[in-house]
């Protein structure tokens, strides 16, 4: 028995009141014409209310005038498909919803109005903000067991004034370890310093770091606080300390010693009240074996050593680190991209970040800046990533099974860098494999 136009008319009703997402619907001069139950939990308007009005009047966001989906659509033609934007509800209370627009054609195929669907992320970045809070410390963020370990114990390393050596490769975030370090200590009031041991020439860096004085050198025609002088009460980073000349290592050997430097072409020496920190990329063991790097001095500054992991360690951060990255960016440059599309994720979960989390934020920075769209898409990436991501992304036919993926993480007793080396395949692979099998 076929349906009387009523009745198709109360089978779609149904059908829209039941979805969760909100749904309205509004004619050419932008007057609702339609409006879901979901829209009415959202909004908080009912549909007698929202019935006749102007859209705006019911969902009351900054972009209606300047980039409402639905005049989108309608003037061009092109959905607009998950775009995230505030509004307020009938109590002016903030919501953020996700929007997608069409129009709307009548018999003809001519415009007749549009139609808007929309979910309600109040519960989504809530989690999100949950997700953030657990695994952010002091700018830091990760999800793997050893870097959560560090996170432990810097606020009682923070609180001493041990000098203290932060180790890792390039690019795994030591200057942030360094003002975590300050914000947490007692000389949070005061300067944190940082200088780059391996920036500047010799009798620069000298200047640089214990000052001088007016003519002490050709080209010093005023008196020149140092470092450490401007560092005084606070903190001074050493940044890559393992460049630091052997003729300084000495006279910062009796800074850390006697608490007491002398800048250039002064008559009497200073006082230092200033925590030390410092980071290099190098193993400052083996310098020291080689004749390069001062034994004392390295005693000296390694007090308390913290060892950062590289980011192909610690693959479960990778997808914490491009979340974090995309909103940093859309904040920065004005956008509203929503993520990475699916090739892309898969290309940046593979790489393995010899640059470490800067290539990381270096590779999303480019993409957004690029970005014309809502989605990052292959083409935003560089394009030796795409081919090294390529060249080295194994076969999907190749993964074991969860079973014989279990039996061979047994088999090395956990070690997942051995059974990642077993298979081929780099750390982050494995992880994404392990995750997909529910055993990590």
């Amino acid at each position: 028995m076929n349906e009387t136009p009523m009745q198709s008319q109360d089978h779609l009703a149904t059908i829209l009141d039941s979805v969760a997402d909100g749904v309205f619907t509004v004619d050419r001069s932008m007057q609702i014409t339609w409006f879901n139950k979901a829209a009415e939990q959202i909004t908080g308007f009912s549909k007698q209310e929202a019935l006749g009005r102007p859209c705006c009047e019911i969902f009351r966001s900054s972009i209606c005038f300047s980039a409402c989906p639905v005049r989108e659509a309608m003037a061009t033609g092109r959905s607009v498909e998950n775009r995230e934007i505030d509004i307020l509800n009938r109590h002016n209370r903030e919501i953020p919803i996700s929007v997608s627009a069409s129009v709307l054609l009548d018999n003809e195929g001519n415009p007749s109005g549009g139609v808007e669907t929309f979910r309600d992320l109040s519960r989504l970045q809530a989690l999100q903000e949950e997700v953030s809070e657990k695994y952010t410390f002091h700018d830091l963020v990760s999800r793997n067991p050893t870097m959560r370990k560090l996170f432990d114990i810097l606020p009682d390393v923070a609180a001493s004034d041990a000098t203290t050596l932060l180790q890792g490769d390039s690019g795994t975030g030591k200057e942030l370890f360094a003002r975590a370090l300050h914000d947490l200590s007692p000389r949070r009031e005061k300067p944190l310093v940082t200088i780059n041991c391996g920036a500047l020439p010799e009798q620069l860096l000298e200047a640089e770091i214990f000052g001088a004085r007016k003519g002490a050198y050709t080209g010093s025609i005023e008196d020149r606080p140092g470092r450490l002088a401007q560092a005084e009460g606070g903190t001074l980073f050493l940044d890559e300390i393992g460049d630091l000349p052997l003729a300084l290592q000495v006279k910062l050997l009796r800074v850390l010693e006697n608490r007491e430097y002398q800048p250039l072409g002064a008559k009497r020496p200073h006082r230092a009240d200033v925590r030390f920190i410092a980071a290099t990329h190098r193993q400052l063991d083996k310098m020291v074996a080689a004749g390069t790097f001062r034994q004392d001095l390295f005693f000296r500054l390694n007090v308390v050593q913290l060892a950062i992991p590289p980011l192909r360690e610690r693959p479960e951060d990778i997808p914490l680190l491009l979340d974090m990255a995309l909103d940093r960016f859309n904040k920065r440059y004005g956008k509203q991209i929503r993520g990475f599309d699916s090739e892309v994720l898969n290309l940046l979960l593979d790489h393995s970040y010899p640059g470490n989390v800067r290539e990381l934020l270096n590779i999303v920075e480019r993409a957004v800046i690029l970005c014309r769209g809502e989605q990052i898409t292959a083409n935003l990436l560089p394009a030796e990533l795409a081919r090294q991501s390529l060249s080295s992304h194994p076969s999907l036919n190749n993964r074991p099974g969860s079973d014989q993926l279990q039996a061979m993480l047994a088999r090395h007793a956990g070690n997942r860098s051995a059974l990642a080396r077993e298979l081929g395949i780099n750390r982050t692979t494995l992880w994404r494999w392990l995750k997909s099998a529910g055993l990590t």
